[in-house]
């Protein structure tokens, strides 16, 4: 019986063993799309006690202490820190097969030095050690930790209206991580969704100009992705409920969008033409600046609409949709191809069982460009967990080139989560270590070890420009 959690954990083979110690352990993060909150690192804040740091905003422990019966006062009420804290610790055991349980133990073992596990009856020490560890060590402040995480980059989630203050501050100082902001146009194409009047008005005070029509609408975009790239802007990411292509008239389009602006409900045919309009625009111009455009699809949003009423969306009430975006998909590269406009792309799909067709499809539209200029994105949220990566990574090896995969991202709110890539680099040095072990493929350790290296950071470098 192996013992839990050792520095060969998740190896199972010697070669896996060195792959992992040799040429991945060490080697520069880069995070190259995540949630964290730029004016937090440039503040460096710091965090008063381990629920802070842990259970703020982390909708994987919410839904895991949802799971086990835990009242909303100890997740996202008024609860005390220290009882939410409890909660959650009485939860964990009970995840067994959770990466929810892998993620904390190593997180605490890395950042506190916590050797034993976490439970109900360990929570007090627990609580203790990194309390003191937080208020006062001074490598544990939102700096620190990513400085001790050994991360290169940063890449953010920013809204097109934001002034990007705290990334000309961080520039200013001279920060030794690069924190660069990602362009998240949403609001401004989900013209189907509540407060897209408002946020239009808010565009036009970010550009300094009336948005009436379509092209008032395109104009307003292509300024602020100049704006983003002069600021280090290196990629854009689209949050889609699915994949759409819906062709209209440039006069329909804007017929569509000036009703909406009056206040006219939008069907779901209109939507999709005004989506698929901006959505090529955008990619067009992230072509003109060399950034990579990241669609996220397949997600069904707040389906528990009571919760929704009494949280707000963005609470941990997400789930997984069934969606077929394999053939709008196609036809945005196809169009964009069509044009030589097609940027850098990372697909990215919910389901998994979207990954053979994403697989196959990113082989149509590869270019001489950028090796892997089209790539299937790590297993993502709900499947950013042991088999998930092992099944994306197979099938991407299976259909596609893995050697050319950029990695791991932490898609993350919290400081912490830098244990993500530790995990998926142990699943990758084990599935490519088993290979070997297997007579699968030669035992070539330092050519293993370069294309390990190669998927954990220098991939990635070369591919955002860093």
């Amino acid at each position: 019986m192996l013992k839990f959690l050792t520095d060969d954990f998740l190896l199972s083979n010697d070669t896996a063993k060195a792959l992992y110690h040799t040429y991945a352990k060490d080697k520069p993060i880069i995070d190259y799309h995540c949630h964290i909150d730029p004016k937090e690192i440039f503040e460096d804040r710091r965090f008063e006690n381990l629920a802070q740091v842990w259970l703020g905003g982390d909708h994987y422990k919410w839904r895991i202490m949802r799971s086990n019966g835990v009242d909303e006062y100890y997740i996202t009420g008024e609860a005390p820190d220290r009882e939410k804290f409890q909660k959650f610790s009485e939860t964990l055991p009970r995840a067994i097969g959770n990466p929810m349980y892998h993620w904390c133990h190593l997180e605490l073992k890395n950042y506190f030095g916590y050797e034993g596990v976490l439970n109900g009856d360990t929570a007090q020490q627990v609580w203790d050690l990194a309390k003191d560890k937080l208020q006062n060590d001074a490598s544990m402040s939102a700096r620190g930790l990513i400085l001790k995480s050994n991360v290169m980059m940063v890449g953010t989630t920013d809204d097109p209206c934001s002034d990007l203050k705290w990334h000309k501050a961080l520039r200013e100082e001279d920060f030794a991580v690069s924190v660069c902001p990602s362009f998240r146009p949403d609001p401004a194409l989900n013209i189907h969704k509540e407060g897209f009047k408002d946020y239009i008005k808010k565009l036009s005070v970010a550009v300094g100009f009336e948005i009436a029509t379509l092209d008032d609408v395109k104009k307003a975009l292509s300024n602020r992705i100049e704006y983003f790239d002069q600021n280090g802007c290196r990629a854009s990411d689209h949050g889609l409920d699915y994949v759409m292509y819906r062709q209209a008239s440039d006069s329909e389009i804007n017929a569509i969008f000036k009703n909406a602006l009056a206040g006219k409900p939008i069907n779901k045919e209109q939507s999709e033409v005004y989506q698929t309009a901006l959505l090529l625009h955008c990619a067009k111009e992230y072509k003109k600046h060399d950034w990579v455009m990241q669609l996220h699809f397949s997600c069904m949003r707040n389906p528990n609409t009571k919760m929704l009423e009494t949280l707000g969306p963005d609470t941990g009430f997400d789930c997984i949709a069934v969606t077929d975006s394999c053939e709008a998909t196609y036809k945005v590269m196809d169009a964009l191809e069509r044009e030589n406009a097609l940027p850098k792309t990372i697909l990215y799909s919910l389901n998994p069982a979207d990954d053979e067709w994403i697989d196959t499809l990113i082989g149509a539209f590869q270019s001489s460009q950028i090796a892997g200029k089209i790539q299937h994105g790590s297993a993502w949220w709900f499947n950013d967990n042991k088999v998930g990566m092992q099944n994306q990574l197979t099938s991407l090896a299976n259909l596609s080139i893995l050697g050319n995969f950029v990695g791991m991202l932490t898609d993350s709110r919290s400081f912490l989560s830098y244990a993500r890539h530790e995990y998926f680099r142990r699943i990758l040095c084990n599935l490519i270590g088993t290979w070997i072990e297997n007579g699968e493929y030669p035992s070539d350790i330092e050519f293993a070890g370069s294309l390990v290296e190669d998927v954990c950071t220098y991939n990635a470098k070369r591919y955002f420009n860093l």
